[in-house]
């Protein structure tokens, strides 16, 4: 079945041939040299478009065949592959569950304690309990909500998958993430890879890095390291995979000096909701 980018691309195709139809109808007096000039013109048009129909049929069997080497080495050692789609790592929605972030920048921490209530209303499910052992202002509870609520960037762009590594017990595979989907102010994500570790005795994902691959600007800081990670742990009654802890380290050069930022945000307590 044609793709609809493929079906896009045959329309100047269709549009082009009915129109050489109406000149053809409506010009019959129409000197011979013109009618030659407009078939050399359809044919050089039509011929772009079909070339570019070829290369978009290329890369989409290249994006394919590079997933297809993925797949089949996880389905080779037995290996769910679940975990490839997004959707199964993110936070989960129907389950509650606490939340301690730790976060130290140029020797200052803080550390805020939260609650998730996947029963309660909507723009409300997030509860900040404390910021540094006090209540917190309406500002810090409102900028975690707000901050919480942003849609994940996650989707992979698949022409990107391949395997780095592969031993006896595990498989490292990654990708990058889908440059189409990246919002402006999260552009420095399209510098970066999304690395998985597969343990491939227990077969399961054991965590999902975020690295980047070279100095990326993230604001007004430039950060020659950018990298975090989430671990996880498969719950069986629940089928699908619980974040239980994510890293994110940081160091950028600001105003000639160089920051370190280190976030750890723990998960726990997870219970489905009732």
């Amino acid at each position: 079945m044609l793709t609809k980018s493929i079906m896009a691309a045959l329309c100047p195709v269709y549009y082009l041939g009915i129109g050489k139809i109406c000149i053809y109808s409506l010009t019959k007096k129409t000197k011979m040299k013109n009618n030659t000039h407009e078939c050399r013109t359809f044919r050089k048009t039509t011929a772009r478009i079909l070339c570019t129909l070829f290369l978009l049929s290329a890369f989409a069997i290249q994006a394919t065949a590079q997933k297809a080497l993925v797949l089949a080495a996880l389905s080779k050692y037995g290996v769910d592959q679940s975990f490839l789609d997004p959707a199964n790592l993110r936070l989960p929605v129907d389950h509650s569950f606490e939340l301690k972030e730790s976060a130290t920048t140029a020797g200052k921490a803080k550390v805020t304690l939260a609650k998730f209530n996947p029963s309660a209303k909507d723009g409300e499910q997030w509860n900040v309990i404390s910021v540094d052992g006090k209540s917190p202002s309406l500002f810090e509870a409102n900028t975690f909500r707000n901050t919480r609520a942003k849609p994940p960037v996650d989707k992979p762009d698949e022409k990107t998958y391949r395997i780095d590594s592969q031993t006896a017990e595990q498989i490292i595979i990654s990708y990058k993430l889908d440059a189409t989907i990246i919002p402006m102010d999260a552009r420095f994500l399209k510098d970066c890879r999304a690395v998985l570790t597969v343990d491939l005795k227990d077969k399961q994902l054991k965590q999902l890095q975020l690295v980047n691959e070279k100095p990326v600007k993230i604001g007004p800081l430039t950060a020659k390291k950018f990298e975090i990670t989430t671990k996880f742990v498969y719950d069986k009654q629940a089928r699908r995979y619980f974040p239980i802890n994510d890293n994110l380290n940081m160091e950028a050069a600001f105003l000639a000096k160089t920051l370190t930022t280190v976030v750890e945000t723990v998960y726990s307590n997870y219970a489905g909701k009732r």
